[in-house]
């Protein structure tokens, strides 16, 4: 594209150059040339413009994203490739390593690409977690793609997106399965890892119980299941999407029971429910054809295109429950093609059918409220329990390291109770509006003040707690210990052939 784009100007008369030569490069340099020195001007003008020009035809990517299924090593080149072109906006990064020792790459979109940013929320999307269900790979780099020309032509959508979230997207979780992946539509190999694990049948469950959970030790997890435990310890991520195939349904948590007082009507349901059905639903209807519920003519049926997890069929181990009950991070799981393999002509038409809803589920980190806690000294505090009246969670809602807490709330009037070691108990009630629109959640800062020593102490209840709920979210984050990558000798020797080939015609 450059070596022609820059033929198709040499076809220019030269004396149209010699015109502007003096003002382009100079008097001096417009007289040496026997040809006269229209021809100097030509050349100086034509090398002037090469300089200039030629940084943004090797950095900026100059034709849309081909529809097909890239290779691992071809994804990773694409995510190093965006963010050296898109230093301000892209960071890539690896959170870990599959079985086989592929890395599992994330590449970030924001303003703040590097770091985390005070009242920016995390987001994040993973894909491929079964190696052969493969549309979610193609559809992350297909939504990285968009965002990324939308912010480079200053689009709102994507401008504002991007101005006021943090997205990290992991294109896929199980690299080493879609190595070994067939192309069946529903029954082909590739589902588990190298070990021959199913990873969303891997990760600690909230319904095994004390005795066994107090057992589990996270080195004897898989390789890739550990990576996501890490990178959900070192971001306080709000809100998540695990892109799934073979079905066409938004799923949401819990996945699994021990038959308590979660089962509601044959679901099992969290304290959260309506916040889960809500963000279900915006992808559903926001798709092209998900919310019809019947879309992928196998006898099974979902009103609204929606489905509670463990109504579904139950899941033990699911990465949904673990997000939710031990990072307090909102996971849905969209399954979002009948066809686990689809054939490579059908992408773009499923690209169109889940655009809409992809951008339309991020701007639901923007729910509810969002804020610090401070202690008596205006100093904000990890680990201040934020709880909202009614919404009783196996975990219990604490600050993160910046003292910064994200409750996802739909619309309406909640009391909030806040408590910390040494201070008085606060209870404060919020008029929360939606906040999707406009780009923000609620902003509300909680102000404790120090209790006095014969006070008593108000201690938050915490539903079937377990021994990995105390865990803190204080991991230093991975994003800075990828160093940013560089060109490869491939791209700069293209650059340069280019270069010396115009200048040799």
């Amino acid at each position: 594209m450059f070596y022609l784009g820059l033929k198709q100007l040499s076809l220019v008369s030269p004396p149209v150059f010699a015109g502007v030569c003096r003002c382009f490069v100079g008097v001096s340099r417009c007289r040496s040339d026997p040809r006269g020195p229209q021809w100097t001007g030509y050349a100086a003008v034509m090398s002037s413009l090469l300089l200039l020009l030629l940084p943004l035809f090797i950095l900026t990517p100059t034709t849309a994203l081909e529809f097909r299924y890239h290779r691992n090593g071809e994804i990773e080149k694409y995510l190093r490739d965006i963010s050296t072109s898109n230093p301000d906006i892209a960071h890539v990064y690896s959170i870990g390593r599959s079985v086989r020792g592929q890395q599992l790459w994330v590449l970030v979109l924001s303003l703040s690409p590097r770091h985390h940013s005070i009242g920016i929320p995390e987001f994040k999307y993973v894909a491929n977690m079964h190696g052969n269900e493969v549309l979610g790979r193609v559809l992350l780099l297909q939504l990285i793609d968009d965002l990324v020309r939308g912010h480079r032509n200053k689009e709102a959508w994507s401008v504002q997106l991007l101005n006021s979230t943090r997205i990290h997207i992991l294109p896929t979780m199980n690299p080493d399965g879609f190595d070994d992946a067939g192309t069946h539509c529903q029954f082909s190999q590739g589902r588990f890892n190298h070990n021959g694990v199913d990873l969303n049948r891997n990760f600690p469950d909230a319904f095994a119980g004390k005795r066994q959970q107090g057992q589990f030790v996270e080195e004897t997890q898989e390789a890739e299941v550990r990576a996501v435990i890490g990178w959900l310890r070192s971001e306080t991520f709000v809100l998540s999407a695990n892109l799934h195939g073979g079905a066409l349904v938004a799923s949401y948590p819990y996945d699994n029971s021990n038959g308590g007082s979660e089962q509601v009507g044959g679901a099992s349901v969290t304290p959260d429910n309506d916040v889960f059905v809500h963000l279900a639903k915006v992808y559903s209807y926001n798709h092209g054809s998900m919310h019809r519920g019947d879309s992928c003519k196998d006898g099974l049926s979902f009103n609204d295109g929606i489905t509670n997890g463990y109504q579904w069929y139950a899941l033990k181990g699911g990465m949904q429950d673990y997000n939710y009950v031990w990072a307090q991070c909102l996971e849905v799981t969209l399954e979002v093609s009948c066809c686990k393999f689809p054939p490579k002509d059908q992408l773009p038409a499923l690209w169109t059918e889940n655009r809409e809803a992809l951008l339309a589920f991020i701007r639901q980190v923007h729910l509810g409220v969002k804020g610090r806690v401070f202690d008596s000294f205006g100093v904000p505090v990890q680990n201040a329990v934020v709880e909202v009246k009614g919404r009783s969670n196996i975990c219990l809602f604490r600050t993160d390291k910046h003292g910064e807490y994200y409750r996802l709330l739909l619309p309406g009037n909640y009391t909030f109770t806040v408590t910390y070691p040494g201070h008085q108990v606060l209870t404060e009630t919020l008029d929360v509006p939606h906040g999707p629109d406009r780009y923000s959640a609620l902003k509300h800062d909680f102000l404790l003040r120090r209790a006095a020593d014969n006070s008593t102490h108000y201690t938050p209840t915490e539903f079937s707690p377990t021994p990995t709920c105390n865990y803190t979210l204080n991991v230093e984050g991975r994003c800075g210990a990828v160093a940013t990558p560089t060109w490869t000798g491939v791209s700069a020797a293209l650059g340069l052939w280019a270069a010396l080939r115009f200048l040799s015609d």
